[in-house]
This record gives structure tokens, C-alpha cells and sequence, in this order.
């Protein structure tokens, strides 16, 4: 089964300021449609249950949750570029069939397209299983033949010019790139991301033992993250609030995100 990718889930987001009470959270405005850099859709449910999310990010500094989404997003301006490097983790199996990616986009926080690439590690009967791929959502995401291991430098980037969109791939340890460019016009660029996600399947899919990942060098716009003022994202569970995946202090380009529970 190939998991699907989609943007965050509305019903388990709340904007608040890291340092402010559940309660002065933005309201959500159930009628915006949240098209996030969606993850590998599986065949023929594309853009399936498209969730709802918060019309702004917030202030900077905030903090949100999500029950699909971890790392840094940055909003409130026009972007043209965001890339990161990381080495991709292994996942454990161990605990039972599960799923994560791990992407860098434009759009998706709060408009209705998603460019994005990424690495995907899932576990199925046990095996773990390691992939790559783009998509340019609402369209089906593409995935590539090229071979991820665990323990490969992976550096990823989105880049947009002249109603072009450039979505490039590097894996540094296989000796591998791709790049792929596709036209679009009248795309937002209304946010970038630097995301960890489990993958949808008619729900938000369990999300595996990654242990640790550890994104550096990542730009906005050709500028250090941090610079953007990006919302954080902590992936915390729709059905009790447990955390699933929670995100590190970000210092210029550098963050770590960290698997909680299956």
C-alpha cells in the first residue's frame, strides 16, 4: 500500500504562542480549505478528505499542532525557494506497520496547492521500506525508481521562477539526482515548509519509529530558516492530544525533530 500525503489536519491544529495558554489559540475557520504538501497518495484517492486548517499561521514565535505535521513553516510573505539537508533515518518495525516522510515545499500551510519533494520510510509485515518522490498537488505524486537507504544524506529544494517550479532531489550517498521542473501559473507561495508527516490513507496513517531526524542548512528565499519566523509544528495524536513527534529549537537553519509514539 502506498500511503497518501496531505496537508494538516484542521482538527488537530491550534495556533497558540509558545508561551500562552491553550485558550488564546486563533479560531479556526472551518470553511479554509489547509492543501499542505501532501505525502504519497495512494492510487486513485488523491486530494481525498481534504482537511480544514487555520486561516493564518499566527504571530511569529508561535507554536501549533497538528495531527499530520512536524517541523517549521514559514508564512506572511511570498516564497520562492526553501531546500534542507538531513540524513535519512531508519525506521523500526518492530512496534507494527507504520509510515513517515520527510519533505521540503512551497504552498500547503493555507492555500490550495502543494510543490513539494521528499523521502518516504514506512513499515509494512515488518519490512521497512525506503522511497522518493515529488508532487505537485492536487496532481498524484510521482515516485522515483532511484534507490533510499537509511544513513543517506539527502538534500532536498523547491525553487520557483517564471511560473516554473524546480523540484530537485539529491542523494549524496547513492550518487544520485533528480531534478524535475513543471509549469504552473497563479500558485500562491503563500508558505515553506520543513516537514516530517505521517501519511493519510482515508485517515491520518500511524507514524513510525523514525527516532530522531536532524534537518541543517535549510533556507527560505536563500535566507536561514529562522529568518523567516517560521510557526512551529509539534504532531501530537487527533484522538487524545499524546505527542507523536515533536520539533527542536530552531537555530538559523538547523532543527532536529523527534518520533513519541506510535
Amino acid at each position: 500500500m502506498s500511503p497518501s500525503r496531505r496537508s494538516i489536519s484542521a482538527a488537530a491544529i491550534a495556533a497558540a504562542l509558545t508561551i500562552a495558554p491553550l485558550a488564546a489559540a486563533a479560531p479556526v475557520l472551518a470553511a479554509t480549505p489547509l492543501v499542505q504538501a501532501p505525502m504519497h497518495h495512494v492510487s486513485g484517492r488523491a486530494g481525498t478528505a481534504t482537511p480544514f486548517f487555520l486561516s493564518h499561521g499566527g504571530p511569529s514565535n508561535t507554536t501549533t499542532t497538528s495531527d499530520n505535521w512536524s517541523g517549521y513553516a514559514a508564512t506572511g510573505s511570498t516564497y520562492t525557494n526553501v531546500s534542507t539537508t538531513f540524513v535519512q533515518p531508519a525506521v523500526d518495525c518492530s512496534q507494527g506497520d507504520g509510515y513517515s516522510s520527510f519533505w521540503v515545499g512551497l504552498d500547503g500551510y493555507s492555500s490550495s496547492s502543494v510543490e513539494q519533494t521528499g523521502t518516504e520510510a514506512d513499515c509494512s509485515g515488518g519490512q521497512a521500506q525506503y522511497s522518493a518522490w515529488y508532487e505537485m498537488y492536487p496532481a498524484d505524486p510521482v515516485t522515483y525508481n532511484n534507490n533510499v537507504e537509511p544513513g543517506d544524506t539527502i538534500t532536498e529544494t523547491v525553487s520557483y521562477a517564471s511560473n516554473k517550479y524546480t523540484l530537485t532531489l539529491k542523494d549524496s550517498t547513492e550518487g544520485w539526482t533528480k531534478t524535475t521542473t513543471k509549469s504552473e501559473s497563479g500558485l500562491a507561495r503563500s508558505s515553506a515548509e520543513v516537514i516530517a508527516e505521517a501519511p493519510w490513507d482515508g485517515g491520518v496513517l500511524p507514524l513510525d519509529d523514525f527516532g530522531t531526524v536532524n534537518f541543517k542548512n535549510s533556507t527560505v528565499n536563500g535566507s536561514s530558516l529562522s529568518n523567516s519566523n517560521p510557526v512551529g509544528i509539534n504532531m501530537t495524536s487527533d484522538s487524545d492530544g499524546s505527542a507523536e513527534a515533536t520539533i527542536s529549537s530552531l537555530s538559523g537553519g538547523n532543527f532536529s525533530i523527534t518520533w513519541n509514539s506510535l
